[in-house]
């Protein structure tokens, strides 16, 4: 069972080598088993890719990223935090993105640690453990 769940943004680093830590930390979770990624980032890199079509080693990179990295589909638990979370956002005014929230669901109904460089939104919302892996 991983440890961490990786936001699409850290994916996006490593996929664009735009940080070589990000990615050794990446390689080093693969061997241990630490890391997965969501179902929700699947489909948002694969977004990426609907909407660049011409993009072609972008594509390369992002399919050959998830031909390695384990996926974890979306349980009905994440629902019920989402559902929650939501309405808790929405009374408050507290807003995170849609697929933040998502992400931040699946990673709570997890129990696992969500690595993000988006400290700003995740850190608003509660019970979300959340590690920087682009500091």
């Amino acid at each position: 069972m991983p440890t961490y769940l990786l936001d699409t943004d850290i994916c996006s680093y490593a996929i664009k080598r735009k940080q070589p830590e990000v990615l050794s930390k990446i390689r080093a979770g693969l061997i241990h088993e630490e890391i997965a990624i969501s179902a929700i980032t699947r489909g948002e890199l694969l977004y990426g890719l609907e909407i660049a079509p011409n993009a072609t080693s972008l594509k390369r990179a992002v399919l050959v990223f998830l031909e390695y990295m384990p996926c974890m589909e979306w349980p009905v638990s994440a629902a019920d935090h989402y559902a929650k979370l939501r309405g808790s956002q929405k009374m408050t005014g507290n807003h995170v993105g849609y697929m933040d929230t998502l992400i931040a669901c699946h990673a709570l109904a997890e129990n696992l640690i969500l690595a993000t460089n988006n400290e700003r939104d995740f850190s608003r919302i509660p019970g979300l453990k959340i590690e920087n892996w682009a500091e």
